[in-house]
């Protein structure tokens, strides 16, 4: 079943999970790291763990906004063959591989193993060395990604809300 109003639905699903993951990602460059980062080594490195843990334990707004978002865009791309035509589809495809290309494979690729990496530290054995070297290992290399995921998933959510506009 290829109808527009299931085609429009779900575009208009995509483009707000898209956004809900720009406002994530954004809050995380803007607020959460930068507040993190007045900690101390140990405190910067515990508070970044049990945010982490919220998310690895699947709280279902993430999981619905971080998983919708990806689900959706392939279908409703996948849909758009059917429904779209020239500019529009061009923009929806674009956006697509953008948000895939620039926003889940540093996720996958980089800010998970980092994450996941700093999940295996006990916080409560590590030396003042230890704790800024692990420090020094994360927060730089996070950050730099995740700027560029929330450059891109804004990049992406623009291009969704021009393709529904132009619908």
């Amino acid at each position: 079943m290829n109808s527009p109003f299931l085609f429009n639905g779900l575009l208009v699903f995509a483009t707000l999970t898209t956004l809900l993951v720009a406002g994530l990602l954004l809050t995380f460059a803007i607020l959460v790291m930068p507040g993190l980062g007045q900690l101390d080594d140990r405190g910067f490195l515990r508070g970044f763990q049990e945010i982490d843990r919220i998310i690895q334990q699947s709280h279902p707004v993430f999981v619905v906004a971080w998983l919708g978002s990806i689900l959706s865009l392939l279908a409703v791309t996948f849909m758009g063959f059917g429904q779209l035509d020239g500019f529009p589809q061009g923009l929806l495809i674009a956006a697509t591989a953008l948000y895939l290309l620039g926003v889940q494979l540093p996720t996958v690729r980089g800010n998970v193993p980092l994450n996941n990496q700093l999940q295996t530290l006990d916080l409560t054995t590590l030396n003042e060395s230890d704790l800024a070297q692990a420090r020094r290992a994360f927060e730089m290399p996070w950050n730099r990604l995740n700027l560029f995921r929330t450059v891109i998933c804004l990049m992406a959510a623009i291009l969704l809300i021009v393709v529904v506009l132009l619908r």
